[in-house]
This record gives structure tokens, C-alpha cells and sequence, in this order.
């Protein structure tokens, strides 16, 4: 790794413009000279400042910008320092290009064996045995026709190498619009993310990439940082640097110590201001990335200095290993190197991997079964059709094989192979994966508009699938918009907001300087953006109303925070859900200290000794006291569903120094000023959603940090608990009791006596939280395992919303960390738009049921033609490229059709299916089966007395290059009419009557079958040759439409038979095994398809069409989870980079390519090429 430094790689623009010092522009420093700083920790940093800036406020001089005002809001100055030190953004890997899919497209095995069989179709078709012998070689073609048709041998060749063609191109373009729609998202994920900044003095959010150097940030608890930066006034401040370090411990950071912050870090506690010294590629994140060439970053920067080490870090290896997970938060889409091991290496981690979704696993494990089947039919067909040919030519005719007939023979062998291929072809359900990825594709487009914004494409299905929600109560239930409305004071306890004249005027000078200074100064209240509008709540919601009540009491607080600026303040111990309070520490003129502090009221009332009484007194506040004021105060306040908040102080001295770290001691004997009821009221849409969530038999449990009355208080407004019901609402310790054994250890099957009736969890900590979400997923005792859905907003509530099915974070009130835990972002904060989650979840889930009815009616159907057509006849009645026209045509327009239906409410009438539902339900498999008997009877009819019908030639037994028959055309014909109205029929799947309802609110479903309608008579009226059609009159059109109409009347008669009634049938596609699910886990190098890959690895060596394409496909889907933006650090922990300490001298790292699982290598082998950029 001590090679690095050699690395080829360049960083840095040489800029025109240097003056004589070699100063950028007119800047006082370089981007090399920062660059170099920003390498250094702890002591060495400190020095290194002195000695070239002595302090940080020169460095922000050298910069030109100021400390307090930040930067001008000048473009020409913003642009200037864009291009001087670059800009905050890292190049995202180039995306394949249309070419590059259709090369890959043209990888699947199938369609390669089919272009040979056509090629030596095309060569052979131009030989002709010498004159007299092509009696001698049998029944090649009747001498009756011209010559033209005998010459047209070669069209099927041909037409098969088209259709090929046009196979390929629609996959190469379905992969292209697929991977644009994910960029177009990922940007949009990207463009969300804001962070706060000072310009004229004032505090702004400007998007990530529009931060430059010079910037002032202000960074609080909960954030990302997205630029590397020097502090320059920090409270309490502890960042998580494990991304870049590995050390897992957060490391303390303040201005005297450690003032270096690095971009892709985590600030967990306290806040500050920062320096924004290096963007992009400049920053570390930056560096690394771009060491790995994944940035592709042009020739002309230059290096940050020559010998690059990486000196200062504990673990180089471990750095690189983690920094690309960070690296790759930057990164709009997978990068090559990264996404696929990255699957594979996830489930080595400490942090648990998600199961493969449900539905993939079902599909997958549906594919591989029918891909089997069709195999078996396709071989058994070729032998029957070769031995029968042998047979019948060489023994029953008696003829001798001559070497002139050879070339005819295999013309004949290489017929039957095409066949066979084609009976594969049809069998395989290649469309499924894509009207899989068509229609989450479609669904998270729609989401987005119901304000959804999902960030991992699978999150969606498996929302259809939740059978329980734990949500957070503040601003998910309730409107996050909080006013104080009852407050205690000076002994009295005021229903509403009282007179500044009704409260002891030294009081209220203490309560307004406790509140404006212990409250974080980034919050604030703003005028309303309309006349007469509210005024607007900036920062923390519950600072706001406290702050909102200084000026209720006519009183200004930003006039004593222009008295005590944020750097005065002399200690800060910030917000947690530990401390559940906030104290600030003032010093006082004469040296003595003065801290405030405020927080829960029950929490912080236990550390008070003393009162303020009426006149300003403080007296002794004694146990039975603070036992009457929770009965009388706090439970009346609580109970009308208020949050309550103590607002206290102490006076310290200066000599003795009180030991700040010793927080215990400080914030204790605390004198209590007042006591405040803030109320958030309801959403009123949240009763409504809840109501649709129950009835769609979707349990909502209350996880909140607040007391309990407040809580039940809340639960009951929202319709969570019912007067009468039996439910459970406790706290979080009491939680904690009743679940753990005497050792202190949780026990399952305590949780599970727990949580079927636990609806309201409140005081609860985050490790409360993944606890009940752990133990609810982890639990046996229901028929179903249960699939959860949590919200969470807060930092720690990361690792539940990781453990979750799915998790939701707020996109208003989330912190970044939060949000890159989750799966999908509320875009407004709503419960309402879960319930919308959940419709287009159950929709998705639906949406690939009824393409699965329809693709498998026409998969049994086009088989048993196939086989039983060229076992009786030597030929298959559909000749290949019909059926590759009904195979990829009808796959791909039918999975557009269907995989876009939208949702209805009734979606949320029924239960959830429950994840080992079978895809294909007893109803489903009698539609399929029904219909099948009518389409088999069809053309069964058609085929052996057809000709009788209609009056026409048989078209049976023709030879090898016969001109299309009018025959087999009309069995072309009814056959795809009977696939457009049983596409009708597919659109209900759950035994409905009427299969055109809402028919007409789906445009895209009606111009797919008017089109394929429209295509189908172009094909058989001049399709000729190359499609083996011949035109049909008005009367034949007729028949075969009105046969196709059948369908429908068919459909209806299904309908009428009870499902219950035929015990014969049986359901497919149950999820895999609890069993296999194990193997899975062992396994752990088998990548998305694991079954398939099983498979595989058993020896059975499957190389059926469809698996190629539904990997490929199915890794599109699961692109979501490698995606970089912002989420690298939590989710990717020890990526792929753990894999690149082997290539130490690899000078030019774009090459470096992880393989995935090698197919055939034992599990656990990892391979690495040094291939050009292909994976």
C-alpha cells in the first residue's frame, strides 16, 4: 500500500493564473498547500496551522472570507474559487453505452445457438445436390412450385437472424432506459441533500455540490459532512470517522485539539461552525476515490504532492477498505468496481444483510423450474423429430445415406434443432424479470409523485407485503409545527400563554435569557412567507415553540443573542436521546458560572433541588413536591396529548473550577424556572391513513420518546387504540424489564408474549427500538413472519430502519444519517404516504401476477403445440420466427401492458399476502390451466381437420422448403388473437367479473394491444415468406377474430367455477425454504441468483435462455442497493476496497476488477482479474 504514492493518478488542475509564490488567483494559499494540511490529525494539524497560517482565522483571511459573515453572495467570487480548488462534486463512472448493451444483450446463450443454427440454415440453404440426385435425397420440396420459392430457402435463415436483431435491440434498449431512469433518480436523491451555509451573515441551505472553499458550514448532530474543513467553534462535538478509519470509537473534536473534519464522516453529537478548505476531488474522500480511478478525473491535475503516504492513519489497508465506502457515497450509480463484490462482501459485515427480497426469490426460483421444463421438452422434441426422420427415411423408405444428400440431411437435422431451440425459447419466461423491473421501474416513478422517494427498488414490493408499521409520533403523526400552549410558573399554572405584567419581571428576564441561549442558535423563527400566513419555524420544532413563547410574552430573544454570541458560550452539552436534556454554561462578568439547562420534565425535575416561587424566591424542592407537581402539572398536561418541558438553572463558582467532564455533577441541584405544555397537533389525514392500514390488516404500533400519557394521549386521537380493545401501552424500561431474563439478556420468547399487543412504546431509546423491530421480525409464534415497516428521523434510529423490511426516513426532519439508512424518504414527513407505499407495493405484487397468468398460458400453450405438433407432424405449426415474434413481442409489449396498471384503493381492502404466499394462487392456476384447454382445443381443432373447415390445403407434411400455407397462417392467427383477449382476462387475477374496469384509465395497456393488434395483420398479410405466412381473406380474418373473442366468454365461464371445488390444483412459486434460506446464508459467496446458482453448482448445468437475461435484469433491480450518492458509510461498511490491498502496485487502478462469485468455484473463492474495466 506504501506504493500509493506512485500512483499515476493526478488530482489537482494546474491553474493559469499562479502569481510568483505560486498562489492560486489571488488566494493566500493553494490547493496543494491544503490539500497537505488536510492529511494531517490531532497535534500535528494544530502545528502545521501555526506554522504557516498561526491561526485559524488568518487561514479564513487567506481565503477571504470571514469567520462570522461567511462569503459574499458574489457569482464571479463563487465561480473564481470553483475554479481555483475545484468544484464539490465527484464524476460519476461513465454508464454503459447503447452499443455496450447490445453487445452484452447478444451474450445470452440461447440467442447465440439460435444465430449458429440460422447461419448454417443460411449456408446450406444455398446448396443444390447435382441435377438428377434430389429425388434420390427424398422429400426435399415438391417439383411443382417455381423457382423462385425453391430459392427462397434462405429467408428463414434470415428472418431468424432478424428477429434476433430485434430481440436484442429491445433488450439493449429496455437496459438503457432502465439505467437512465436509476441516474435520473439517483440525481434527484442527490439534489435533496442540503447543508447549511453562512453567506452575507446569514444562515442559508445551498445544495452539496454548490459548496465551495472559503464556505462557512454549520454542521449539527445528525449530519453528513460533505466537504473536508477546518472547525472553527465547535460545542461538544463527535464525529464517527469510521468510514475513513475504521475505528469505530467517535472521536472528540474541538478547536484546540482536533480541528480537522473530513467529508463522508458523521458528526453523532453536539454542532459547530467549519472552514470548508478541499471539495470533490480535492477532499479526502475525493482523493481516495479518485485513486481507485473511479472518478475518471482528467490528465491535467496534478498530484497533491509526489510521494502520497498515507502516513497518518492507524491502518492504510483499513482506510482504503473503508474509504470507499464513503468514496462511493459521492457516486451517482454503482461503479464498476464496486457494485457487484460489494453484494457479495455486505454479507461478510458486522451489519446484518437484508434478505434477498421476497419476490425475487420466488421469481428466481420459478424461473429456474420452468427453464428446467422447458429444456426437457426442447431436448425430447429434437430427438423424436431426428430419430423419426432416421427412421422413416433410411429404414422404412429404405434409402442409403449419399454423400451428395449430405448437406440436405444436416439442412434437416439443423430444421430440427431450430425447433427445438425455439420450443427453449418459447418455454423460458424471459419477460418476467423485465415486467418485474418495468413495473417497480413505473412504480417508483409514480411514487415520487405521492411523495415517496425510494431509494432501494426492492423497498417497494416488499411495502405490499408489510404486516406491521412502527412509527415515530412527532411530525410523522402529528404536524411537527409545536407551540407552548399551558405553562407553570411562579407557583401558577396558566391554561394559556399569560401577560408579560402576570410574571415576576426578574422570572421572566431568566426564563428568556435560558431560552435563548440554551437553545441551538441555527433555530429560529422567521416571518411568514404570505400576508397573515404563520410564522415560519426554522431548526429544532420544540426550540422553535419555546422560542415562539419568548415572543408570545413580548419579550426578544435575538437581542440576547446578539449579547452572548455563539463563540461566548463557554460549554455546551448538546441534545441526545441519553441525556434527553440540553445544557449551556455561561461565565458569568465576575467569573462565576451560570448554566441552563432544559429537557423532559420528569427527567429533568429529578435533578432540581430548588423552585422559583412567586416572587422570585428560590425554595427547597423536595421529593413529595416534585411528587405533586407530576399529579397536579405534568399528567393534566400530558394527558391532553402535550409534550412537557422543564426549564431550569444553576449558579456555579469559579473557584473551586468545576470539573466539566464530570456532567453527573454539573447538571444536578439544578433550580427549576417553569414548566411548558407544547402541543403538535394531529395531521388530520392521519386518522383516515390509519383506518385504511387496519383495514388492510396492517398492525401501527407508536414508538416514541415521549411520555407515556402524552403518548397514549396521541394514540388515541390517531385511532392507534380503541376504548375496549385489549392492547398493551408501556415505557421503554418497563419494556426492558419484561423482556429480559435474570442474566439481563432478551429473551425471544418474552418478546413474544409482548409485542401482538403492544401498540404505544414511549420513553423509548433507540436500542428500544431496533429491539421491537428485531423481535417482531425475528418471531415464530404467527402462522406468517412478519414484515415490518419503521419510520425513523433521528441519527440513532439508524440501525433500526437498517434492521427493518423497510425502512421510511423523514426527508424534512431526517438527518442524513438517518436517511441513508432507509430504504425509501417521506418526502413530506406523512404517515398518509406509507399507506400510498403500501397500495403501490401490493400493486407491483399484483401487477407481476397477472403478467405471470397471461406469459404462462402462452408458455404451455406455444410448448405443447410445439412438441406434440413436431412429434405428429415432423414440424412444429408455429414455425420459429412466429414464435419469436409472439415470444419477445408479446413478453415485452405484454409486461408494458400489464406491469403498468395503477393501484386502486380496493388494493387495501385485503390482507397481506405474507411472504411464502405462492405467486401463482389456486384461482390463478385454474385461469391458466382453463384457458390453456380452450387454446389447445383451438388449435388442436385447427390443425388436424382445419383444412376441412375452410375448404383449403392441408398444410401438414409439407417439405422442406414449401411456400407457406394458408393452413398453419390461420393457426398463427388465432393463436396470437387468443394471447390479445386472454391479455384482458390477465388483468384480473382474483376471480373478478368484470375484466375491462378501469380499462380506459391505462392508456399505455390499450395502445399495447391496438398495436400488437395492428402488427399481427401486417405480419400475416405481407409478412410472406420470412414470417411462413400467407394472406388471408375477410372470411378467415373473421373466424379467427371470432375464435379469439372466445376468450372472453371463456374467461367467464372459469369464473364460474369455485376455485375451493377442484382440490386437484395446486399453487407455485413459494418463496424458497426456511431450509434453503440457511444454505443461502452459509453460502455466503453466491450472489443475487442464488438458486439458480445452486443449481448450478449441483452440476446440473442450466444454460437456458432466460437466466442470463433475468441476472442481468435482476442486478438492475438490485442496482438500487449499491447505488452510491449518499449511501456508502453505514450501508457499505467493508466493501470492496477490502479486496484491493492485493493489488499494492497496480499502477493504474481503473483496471483493478473484482469478479463476482465464480459460478463453478468453491464458495468463498474470490477471484481477481486485471481485465479492461469489464466485469
Amino acid at each position: 500500500m506504501g506504493d500509493l504514492g506512485n500512483s499515476t493518478v493526478d488530482f489537482h488542475p494546474k491553474k493559469p493564473g499562479m502569481d510568483k509564490e505560486g498562489h492560486e488567483g489571488d488566494f493566500g494559499v493553494t490547493v496543494e498547500e491544503l490539500c497537505s494540511l488536510m492529511e494531517l490529525r490531532g497535534a500535528e494539524a494544530l502545528q502545521k496551522i501555526q506554522e504557516n497560517y498561526t491561526d485559524t482565522e488568518t487561514l479564513c483571511h487567506r481565503l477571504k472570507t470571514s469567520p462570522a459573515d461567511g462569503l459574499s453572495d458574489n457569482p464571479a467570487d463563487l465561480e473564481k474559487r470553483r475554479q481555483v480548488f475545484g468544484m464539490n462534486f465527484i464524476p460519476p463512472k461513465k454508464p454503459k453505452t447503447f452499443l455496450q448493451l447490445v453487445w452484452e444483450a447478444l451474450q445470452d446463450v440461447t440467442l447465440i445457438i439460435l444465430e449458429i443454427a440460422a447461419i448454417i440454415s443460411l449456408g446450406l440453404s444455398f446448396y443444390q445436390p447435382p441435377g438428377g440426385e434430389i429425388e434420390a435425397c427424398g422429400n426435399v420440396s415438391s417439383g411443382a412450385e417455381d423457382e423462385g420459392e425453391a430459392e427462397a430457402g434462405w429467408i428463414e435463415g434470415a428472418a431468424i437472424l432478424l428477429s434476433v436483431f430485434c430481440v436484442v435491440l429491445v433488450t439493449a434498449f429496455n437496459d438503457w432506459s432502465k439505467e437512465k431512469q436509476f441516474r435520473g433518480l439517483q440525481s434527484r436523491i442527490e439534489q435533496e441533500q442540503r447543508f447549511a451555509v453562512v453567506r452575507n451573515g446569514t444562515v442559508i441551505q445551498i445544495p452539496v455540490a454548490e459548496m465551495v472553499v472559503g464556505d462557512i458550514a454549520q454542521i449539527k448532530y445528525g449530519d453528513l459532512l460533505p466537504a473536508d474543513g477546518v472547525l472553527i467553534q465547535g460545542n461538544d462535538l463527535k464525529i464517527d470517522e469510521s468510514s475513513l478509519t475504521g475505528e469505530s470509537d467517535h472521536v472528540s473534536k474541538s478547536i484546540d485539539k482536533d480541528p480537522m473534519l473530513l467529508s463522508g464522516t458523521h458528526v453523532m453529537e453536539g454542532s459547530g461552525k467549519m472552514l470548508v478548505t478541499a471539495v470533490g476531488v480535492n477532499s479526502q474522500t475525493g482523493i481516495i476515490f479518485t485513486l481507485l480511478g473511479a472518478g475518471e478525473v482528467e490528465e491535467e491535475k496534478k498530484d497533491c504532492k509526489k510521494g502520497w503516504h498515507l502516513t497518518n492513519y492507524p491502518d492504510t489497508k483499513c482506510l482504503m477498505k473503508q474509504d470507499e465506502a464513503v468514496a462511493m457515497e459521492m457516486q451517482p450509480l454503482k461503479s464498476a468496481e464496486g457494485g457487484e463484490v460489494e453484494e457479495k462482501e455486505k454479507k461478510k459485515t458486522s451489519v446484518p444483510k437484508k434478505e434477498k427480497s421476497v419476490l425475487q426469490g420466488k421469481l428466481t426460483k420459478l424461473a429456474v423450474q420452468i427453464g428446467k421444463a422447458g429444456l426437457v421438452m426442447s431436448a425430447i422434441t429434437v430427438i423424436i423429430l431426428m430419430l423419426y426422420f432416421v427412421i422413416e427415411t433410411f429404414v422404412i423408405q429404405g434409402r442409403v445415406w449419399l454423400t451428395e444428400c449430405t448437406p440436405i440431411y444436416v439442412q434437416y437435422f439443423v430444421k430440427f434443432f431450430i425447433i427445438g431451440v425455439t420450443v427453449l425459447v418459447v418455454a423460458v419466461p424471459e419477460g418476467l424479470p423485465l415486467a418485474v423491473t418495468i413495473s417497480l421501474a413505473y412504480s417508483v416513478k409514480k411514487m415520487m409523485k405521492d411523495n415517496n422517494l425510494v431509494r432501494h427498488l426492492d423497498a417497494c414490493e416488499t411495502m405490499g407485503n408489510a404486516t406491521a408499521i412502527c412509527s415515530d409520533k412527532t411530525g410523522t403523526l402529528t404536524t411537527n409545527r409545536m407551540t407552548v400552549v399551558q405553562i407553570y410558573v411562579g407557583d401558577q399554572l396558566f391554561p394559556d400563554i399569560p401577560r408579560p405584567d402576570q410574571i415576576n419581571p426578574k422570572t421572566l428576564e431568566l426564563m428568556t435569557s435560558a431560552i435563548a441561549v440554551n437553545c441551538a442558535y441555527t433555530s429560529k423563527i422567521m416571518a411568514a412567507d404570505k400576508e397573515g400566513g404563520l410564522p415560519k419555524q426554522v431548526g429544532n420544532k420544540t426550540e422553535c415553540a419555546l422560542l415562539g413563547l419568548v415572543l408570545g410574552l413580548k419579550q426578544d430573544y435575538q437581542a440576547v443573542r446578539e449579547q452572548i454570541p455563539e463563540e461566548k458560550l463557554y460549554k455546551v452539552y448538546t441534545f441526545n436521546s441519553v441525556r434527553k436534556s440540553m445544557s449551556t454554561v455561561l461565565q458569568m462578568p465576575d467569573g462565576s458560572f451560570r448554566l441552563y439547562s432544559k429537557g423532559a420534565s420528569e427527567i429533568l425535575l429529578r435533578k432540581c433541588s430548588f423552585i422559583l416561587g412567586r416572587d422570585d424566591e428560590a425554595r427547597a424542592f423536595r421529593a413529595r413536591d416534585k411528587d405533586e407537581m407530576v399529579k397536579k402539572v405534568i399528567e393534566p398536561m400530558a394527558c391532553d396529548g402535550l409534550r412537557t418541558i422543564c426549564i431550569a438553572y444553576r449558579e456555579l463558582p469559579a473557584d473551586p473550577m468545576p470539573d466539566w467532564e464530570n456532567e453527573t455533577d454539573i447538571v444536578s441541584n439544578l433550580t427549576c424556572i417553569t414548566v411548558v405544555g407544547i402541543e403538535d397537533p394531529v395531521r388530520p389525514e392521519v386518522p383516515e391513513a390509519i383506518r385504511k392500514c387496519q383495514r388492510a390488516g396492517i398492525t401501527v404500533r407508536m414508538v416514541t420518546g415521549d411520555n407515556i400519557n402524552t403518548a397514549r394521549a396521541i394514540a388515541a386521537k390517531c385511532g392507534i387504540i380503541h376504548p375496549g380493545d385489549d392492547f398493551l401501552c408501556i415505557e421503554g424500561k418497563e419494556f426492558n424489564r419484561r423482556i429480559r431474563n435474570e442474566k439481563g439478556e432478551i429473551e425471544q420468547e418474552r418478546i413474544d408474549k409482548i409485542w401482538p399487543k403492544l401498540r404505544v412504546l414511549a420513553r423509548s431509546s433507540p436500542t428500544d427500538k431496533h429491539t421491537l423491530v428485531k423481535g417482531i421480525i425475528d418471531s415464530t409464534t404467527a402462522e406468517q413472519r412478519q414484515v415490518v415497516a419503521v419510520t425513523g428521523d433521528g441519527t440513532n434510529d439508524g440501525p433500526a430502519l437498517k434492521k427493518a423490511d423497510v425502512g421510511f426516513a423523514m426527508g424534512i426532519a431526517g438527518t442524513d444519517v438517518a436517511k441513508e439508512a432507509s430504504d425509501i424518504i417521506l418526502t413530506d414527513d406523512n404517515f398518509s404516504s406509507i399507506v400510498k407505499a403500501v397500495m403501490w407495493g401490493r400493486n407491483v405484487y399484483d401487477s407481476i401476477s397477472k403478467f405471470l397468468q397471461f406469459q404462462l398460458t402462452v408458455n404451455v400453450v406455444a410448448v405443447i403445440v410445439a412438441f406434440t405438433g413436431a412429434c405428429i407432424t415432423q414440424d412444429s405449426p408455429l414455425k420459429a420466427v412466429q414464435m419469436l415474434w409472439v415470444n419477445l413481442i408479446m413478453d415485452t409489449l405484454a409486461s408494458l401492458a400489464l406491469a403498468t396498471e395503477p393501484p386502486n384503493e380496493a388494493l387495501l381492502l385485503r390482507k397481506p399476502y405474507g411472504r411464502n404466499n405462492p405467486l401463482i394462487s389456486r384461482t390463478m392456476m385454474k385461469n391458466i390451466l382453463g384457458h390453456a384447454v380452450y387454446q389447445l382445443t383451438i388449435i388442436f381443432t385447427l390443425l388436424f381437420v382445419g383444412e376441412k373447415i375452410f375448404d383449403i390445403d392441408s398444410g401438414r407434411n409439407a417439405p422442406l422448403h414449401a411456400p407457406p400455407s394458408e393452413h398453419y397462417t390461420i393457426i398463427f392467427n388465432t393463436f396470437v388473437l387468443m394471447q390479445l383477449f386472454n391479455e384482458i382476462n390477465a388483468r384480473k387475477i382474483h376471480g373478478e367479473r368484470n375484466v375491462f374496469d378501469g380499462i380506459f384509465s391505462n392508456p399505455i395497456f390499450c395502445s399495447i394491444v391496438l398495436g400488437t393488434f395492428a402488427i399481427q395483420i401486417v405480419i400475416v398479410q405481407f409478412g410472406g415468406k420470412p414470417f411462413s405466412c400467407s394472406p388471408l381473406n375477410a372470411e378467415q380474418w373473421l373466424w379467427c377474430l371470432f375464435v379469439g373473442m372466445g376468450e372472453l366468454i371463456w374467461g367467464q365461464v372459469i369464473s364460474s367455477v369455485p376455485t375451493h371445488q377442484l382440490k386437484c390444483l395446486r399453487e407455485a412459486g413459494h418463496g424458497p425454504a426456511p431450509d434453503e434460506i440457511m444454505d443461502e446464508d452459509l453460502a455466503d459467496d453466491e450472489d443475487e441468483i442464488d438458486h439458480a446458482e445452486r443449481e448450478l453448482r449441483r452440476g446440473q448445468i442450466l444454460w437456458f435462455r432466460g437466466l442470463n437475461r433475468i441476472q442481468t435484469q435482476m442486478e438492475v433491480v438490485s442496482t438500487f442497493k449499491r447505488s452510491g450518492s449518499f449511501q456508502g458509510a453505514v450501508r457499505r461498511r467493508s466493501s470492496v476496497l477490502s479486496q484491493l490491498h492485493d493489488v499494492t502496485n497496480n499502477s493504474t487502478p481503473s483496471h483493478v476488477v473484482l469478479s463476482t462469485a465464480n459460478a463453478t468455484g468453491a464458495p468463498g473463492s474470490e477471484s481477481l482479474h486485471s481485465v479492461n474495466g469489464t466485469s
